[in-house]
């Protein structure tokens, strides 16, 4: 079991970018697949992007592909999500998440962030 906490959400203009972080505790962080998960007010928790254990390989939902960037530093037990070009539609609560299956494709978590706030203005 993984403990994840979310920081470094924040208000930018669009245009703009912002990095979201994510904490895990336990030494098992460099197993799972780590992963982003996104939920705006009235709608459902969106899908974002996602990364294997060792950073290989990288999934993206159509929406961020080529804006946003998912990496990770095991060593630290971090994993990022690089925002740029942001846009008033990516205003959302975002989400850390970890699948013990190292599943990227198929990216369901096991572990849940408490989430950052990311708020884009037009």
């Amino acid at each position: 079991q993984v403990q994840l906490v979310e920081s470094g959400g924040g208000l930018v203009q669009a245009g703009g970018s912002l990095r979201v972080s994510c904490a895990a505790s336990g030494r098992t962080f460099s197993s799972y697949a780590m992963g982003w998960f996104r939920q705006a007010p009235g709608k459902e928790r969106e899908f974002v992007a996602a990364i294997s254990r060792r950073g290989s390989n990288t999934y993206y939902a159509d929406s961020v592909k080529g804006r946003f960037t998912v990496s990770r530093d095991n060593a630290k037990n971090t994993v990022y999500l690089q925002m740029n070009s942001l846009k008033p539609e990516d205003t959302a609560i975002y989400y850390c998440a970890a699948d013990a299956q190292n599943r990227v494709l198929s990216f369901h978590p096991t572990y849940w962030g408490q989430g950052t706030q990311v708020s884009v203005s037009s």
